[in-house]
C-alpha cells in the first residue's frame, strides 16, 4: 500500500505537471525540420507554424537540420526538455525508415511522443526535361539499353526516394546509380540543371518545377491519379504496376512531454489544417489532409507503431546500410 509520503509526492508532481501545462507555452516554440530549407516538408512546416503561433500565443521558429537521414534533427528533439517548446517535424523516411538503417543512441518508438499526423503526398518518377524517354515504358526501355548509366538523387540512405527507385529497379530488372543529397531541395536543383537524370521524388517537392516545364513527370506512384497533376498517369496505368509509394508527415515531442501539452499542440495543428486559407496552401503544395480517424495523438501513436512494424522488415530485407 502506498505510503502517505509517496501519495503527497505524487500529488505535488501532478500539480506541477498541471501547472506547467496550463502555462504552456511560456516562450517561443522551435519546430526542428529533419530536412534542409526550401523543400516541401519545410514549406509545410512554415505554413502550419504561421497559423499555430496565433493559436498558441507564442512565436514559432522553424529550424532546418538535415543530415544522416534526418537522425541529427531527431536526436536534437530527443535531447530537448520535454516541455513542448521543441517539436520535431519529419516524414516516414526520417522517423521510421532511418531507425532501420542507422545505429542510433536512442529509440524512436520509445523516446518520442507522437503528437499529430499531418498531410500526406505520393512520390512520382521525374526526369530532367531533356531526358530521352517521354513516358515510363520508354524510361524502362532506355534503362535496359543503358545499364548503370542513369543517375538518380537519393536524399540519404534511408530515404523513401531511394526505396521508390529500388522498387522500380526490382519490378523492371533495371539498375540506377544513386547520388546522395542532404535533402529534396538541392536534389531538385540539380535535376532542373540537368546534373542528374532521374528522381523518384516527393511529388509536392517538384510540383512547381513540373508545372513550369522544367522537368518531366513519367508516373505517380499511387493507386489513383494525383489531384495536383491529374494529367500524369499512375505507375499501374503507365505499364509498371504495383509500385505504390507515398509518405506522410508528423509532429513529435520528446518522451515525457505532458499529455496536456501534446494535446494543445495537436489541437493547434488541427486548427491550422481546418482553416480554409491553410487548407488552400496545403492543397497548392499537392498534399492531402489526414483522415478524421487519425485526429488524436493516440491514433497517430498507433499509426506510427504500425508503420514501423511494416517498414522495418522491408528495409532489413533490402540490406540497405548507412553510407
Amino acid at each position: 500500500m502506498p505510503t502517505r509520503g509517496f501519495l503527497i509526492a505524487m500529488m505535488v508532481l501532478l500539480g506541477a505537471t498541471g501547472a506547467q501545462a496550463q502555462s504552456y507555452p511560456s516562450r517561443p516554440i522551435t519546430i526542428v525540420v529533419a530536412l534542409p530549407a526550401g523543400g516541401a516538408v519545410d514549406a509545410l512546416g512554415r505554413v502550419l507554424a504561421e497559423h499555430m503561433k496565433g493559436t498558441l500565443g507564442q512565436p514559432i521558429i522553424v529550424e532546418n537540420m538535415g543530415g544522416a537521414g534526418g537522425t541529427l534533427s531527431i536526436a536534437r528533439v530527443v535531447r530537448s526538455a520535454p516541455d513542448g517548446h521543441t517539436i520535431g517535424l519529419g516524414t516516414l523516411g526520417q522517423y521510421v525508415i532511418s531507425a532501420a538503417v542507422y545505429t542510433l543512441p536512442f529509440d524512436m518508438q520509445k523516446d518520442l511522443e507522437p503528437i499529430v499526423l499531418l498531410p500526406s503526398v505520393p512520390y512520382w518518377m521525374v526526369a530532367r526535361k531533356d531526358f530521352p524517354a517521354n513516358n515510363l515504358k520508354e524510361l524502362v526501355a532506355w534503362l535496359k539499353a543503358n545499364p548503370d548509366k542513369a543517375s538518380a538523387s537519393s536524399t540519404g540512405t534511408a530515404s523513401v526516394a531511394r526505396f521508390c527507385g529500388m522498387f522500380l529497379e526490382k519490378q523492371t530488372g533495371t539498375k540506377i546509380q544513386y547520388v546522395p543529397y542532404r535533402g529534396g531541395a538541392p536534389a531538385l536543383q540539380d535535376l532542373v540543371a540537368g546534373n542528374i537524370d532521374l528522381n523518384c521524388d516527393l511529388a509536392a517537392n517538384s510540383l512547381s518545377q513540373y508545372r513550369n516545364g522544367n522537368i518531366k513527370a513519367f508516373a505517380v506512384m499511387s493507386k489513383i491519379r494525383w489531384f495536383a497533376a491529374p494529367d500524369v498517369p499512375t505507375s499501374d496505368e503507365a505499364g509498371v504496376p504495383g509500385i505504390h509509394v507515398s509518405t506522410w508527415h508528423g509532429f513529435w515531442a520528446p518522451k515525457g512531454t505532458p499529455a496536456a501539452i501534446v494535446d494543445r499542440i495537436s489541437a493547434a495543428a488541427h486548427a491550422a489544417m481546418a482553416d480554409p486559407g491553410v487548407r488552400k496552401r496545403i492543397s497548392d503544395l499537392g498534399m492531402d489532409l489526414p483522415p478524421e480517424a487519425q485526429k488524436t495523438p493516440a491514433a497517430f501513436a498507433a499509426f506510427y507503431k504500425s508503420e514501423a512494424e511494416k517498414w522495418y522488415p522491408i528495409v532489413k530485407a533490402a540490406g540497405v546500410k548507412a553510407e
